[in-house]
């Protein structure tokens, strides 16, 4: 086997994972940005919303001290400019996406819980 199929494959592996990623986290903006009653919220748009906030605060979150607050700010502005919104509804859609987000994970834990003790 040749040493730099196994390398390609692990880069294929890692632009799958990052798709994946980017689409789950879509799909939460998405139903945030629904809940909160913003017109203009597409799945499409919601991609790239995710896709814009995650680079522009990974770029901010490195400027010394107040870095995390900057790439917080900078991902509701990204949410804000990209569905034409204010900076109320683009805050709540966050705050909504995270919590979209954590009702989520605690039902799917809650489910594959539920589903390990039943294989018991």
């Amino acid at each position: 086997m040749h040493a730099g199929m196994g390398l390609g494959a692990l880069g294929l592996l890692g632009v799958l994972v990052f798709l994946v990623a980017l689409f789950i986290a879509a799909i939460f903006l998405y139903l945030g940005a629904k809940l909160v009653g913003i017109e203009e919220a597409t799945f499409g748009r919601s991609v790239i919303a995710v896709l814009g906030g995650g680079i522009l605060a990974l770029l901010l979150a490195v400027v010394p001290v107040i870095g995390k607050l900057l790439s917080v700010i900078g991902y509701i502005w990204v949410i804000k400019v990209v569905f034409n919104t204010s900076w109320l509804r683009a805050f709540l859609a966050w705050i909504m996406t995270m919590v979209v987000t954590i009702v989520a994970v605690l039902v799917l834990g809650a489910i594959v819980g539920l589903s390990l003790l039943a294989a018991l």
